[in-house]
């Protein structure tokens, strides 16, 4: 049976908004849904917690970097996956006093799901009321600093102590923080793990 020209018509705008949302969305609509299948699920996240400029979202990236590398713009708050030909996915970040200690090419030399946490010895002379049960460290899950995955940072073969990792604490993106390194929103670190691999090139410009 055909439509008629009435019920063709109520139908277009919908059509054509579905495929004005395909063509220039960049990314995909339920980029923070709930995450069912970890071993500590995750819950849908109200994207508007967070600033838009630092929702996940691929951009316009003109650089000179190769595909496939991660650049960590800390004074902006941004983390940069290159795809090549001037674009890229961008994330917000938050960035702690650690993550200030490193600067220029290091390589990911390790990754974890669901990370174990060890306070460093800055954060137990700082904080040690907070920090001092967790000398021998915290196993992973959902209060756990590094959140759901962690990328452990390398030069020359050897650890810089430097992550980037996931949070539970999705407020503090786009901010300063007092400790830690390089933290995303947890449902961001696990798009940003699945895309990289060990031996990836990174990049962290300081101001």
């Amino acid at each position: 049976m055909s439509l008629s020209r009435r019920g063709f018509l109520i139908g277009l705008p919908l059509f054509l908004a579905a495929c004005s949302s395909q063509t220039t969305s960049t990314m995909p609509r339920l980029a923070y849904a709930a995450v069912p299948d970890e071993r500590f699920p995750l819950p849908a996240l109200n994207a508007n917690m967070i600033k838009p400029e630092f929702r996940r979202q691929e951009v316009e990236y003109k650089t000179s970097h190769a595909k496939g590398t991660v650049v960590v713009d800390t004074p902006n708050k941004f983390l940069y996956y290159v795809l090549g030909d001037n674009r890229a996915i961008r994330y917000g970040v938050g960035v702690g006093r650690e993550g200030l200690a490193l600067r220029g090419n290091a390589y990911i030399g390790r990754k974890a799901e669901w990370p174990n946490w060890t306070p460093t010895a800055n954060m137990l002379r700082r904080d040690p009321e907070a920090n001092e049960p967790y000398r021998n460290g915290m196993a992973g899950g959902p209060n756990n600093p590094l959140g759901a995955r962690a990328l452990y940072l390398y030069r020359n073969g050897r650890d810089t102590m430097f992550r980037i990792h996931g949070t539970n604490q999705p407020q503090s993106i786009g901010l300063a923080m007092s400790s830690g390194c390089i933290r995303m929103l947890n449902h961001d670190i696990i798009d940003l793990y699945e895309r990289v691999s060990s031996g990836s090139r990174v990049v962290v410009i300081q101001a």
